[in-house]
């Protein structure tokens, strides 16, 4: 058979995409109207976008139009996925000679070498700094059309598993949880009125478990969870009950169901204790542990903000600040805790991770910030000093 031939350009652009995708977890981005040039990302990494640049430049005014439009498009995926600050590697398989590389080697946001040969790559230390594997990882024994089948075999099934994990990530599951949730929020609820004199009558709010900063100072500390199941009126019950509806079985889908429950459980208690730190009134309601919940989200939703970042941008961000204005604005909202909740929902989800998302480190991390957030609300209630 005869040997099938690939141009050194269009081996070496295979060789890096084969890299970054299956050694490194970048993913394409399709890009309307890009020509010769293929764009990665993960935004886990340093560099969240990795550009392989085929078309050929042959001068410094070419090289600098391409880095203004590079720069333009990165201002939109920055904007659609929600992030901070957004760096981008290009690299140039087919550079001309009268292009003066080292003057573009970091163009701001913009890090650019010049690759003629896999060997170059050993040229920029941040390169190898950032990926030491690199020059080891995109050697290959195989030639020619072995070379085309065995890459784009490997980066096959480096999709096809990706494609799995969103789908487990993402496939709406029973929240049994969450239903759970409501069930007992409906029996405590019903309870007040069959057992008691109401939902609004406070005698009854104190016998079923409400959040009291004195009382839980003197030992009761139960009423830090139980409060969460305790509402005040019909309405803050229906409001509150929809709202865990919603949000609780996306979370519990996204998180599984241990998780969801001990983010849902321990941001109630966050929240109930910071509702102490800032008042000494009775409270009530699972508008903190739901807060929490948010908390959750927006962690999850900056770890997969590929596919939530305009859901985040759009819906979450906006109902939390709405929801966060008016319980400044209106008598008888326990904000503090509402920020409590969402505060302690973030650094929980920290601690107990994202799937396929989270490190090790972070995690540990997250569990750090979140113990430190818990000390600091204990020694506030217990020491008794009030904002």
């Amino acid at each position: 058979m005869e040997e099938i031939m690939l141009e050194k350009s269009d081996e070496l652009v295979m060789k890096l995409l084969h890299f970054f995708i299956t050694e490194q977890g970048y993913s394409p981005i399709v890009l309307h109207g890009a020509k010769n040039e293929i764009w990665l990302e993960n935004l886990e990494n340093s560099y969240p976008v990795v550009r392989i640049v085929s078309n050929y430049i042959h001068n410094d005014e070419q090289m600098s139009f391409d880095l203004y439009r590079t720069k333009q498009i990165l201002k939109k995926v920055k904007k659609k996925t929600c992030s901070l600050h957004m760096e981008a590697l290009s690299l140039f398989v087919n550079l001309g000679e009268s292009v003066h590389i080292d003057d573009y080697i970091h163009a701001g946001n913009i890090t650019c070498a010049n690759i003629q040969k896999i060997s170059d790559l050993k040229k920029y230390p941040f390169i190898i700094e950032e990926f030491p594997t690199i020059t080891k990882k995109t050697s290959f024994k195989e030639k020619g059309v072995e070379l085309f089948m065995k890459i784009t075999k490997d980066i096959s099934q480096k999709n096809e598993e990706e494609s799995k994990k969103a789908q487990a990530v993402f496939e709406q599951k029973k929240p049994i949880m969450t239903y759970l949730l409501i069930a007992i929020n409906t029996i405590v609820f019903l309870s007040m009125y069959l057992f008691g004199e109401g939902s609004r009558d406070v005698a009854t709010l104190v016998d079923f478990g409400a959040n009291y900063g004195a009382a839980v100072r003197s030992g009761e500390y139960y009423r830090l969870v139980t409060s969460a199941f305790v509402h005040i009126g019909l309405l803050h019950f229906i409001m509150n009950n929809y709202a865990l509806y919603i949000i609780g079985a996306q979370i519990e889908s996204f998180l599984g169901r241990f998780k969801y429950i001990l983010v849902y459980l321990l941001s109630a208690i966050m929240g109930n204790l910071l509702s102490i730190v800032f008042s000494d009134f009775i409270s009530a309601g699972a508008s903190g542990a739901i807060f929490g919940l948010f908390g959750a989200l927006l962690f999850f939703g900056y770890h997969y903000r590929i596919y939530l970042g305009t859901v985040l941008k759009s819906q979450v961000i906006p109902l939390i600040i709405l929801n966060l204005i008016i319980g400044f604005t209106i008598t008888g909202i326990d904000n503090a805790a509402h920020i409590g909740g969402l505060i302690g929902g973030y650094l929980l989800t920290m601690a107990v991770g994202v799937p396929y998302k989270s490190t090790r480190a972070e995690k540990i991390n997250g569990w750090i910030l979140t113990t430190i957030f818990a000390v600091f609300l204990v020694y506030m209630v217990f020491h008794g000093i009030t904002l």
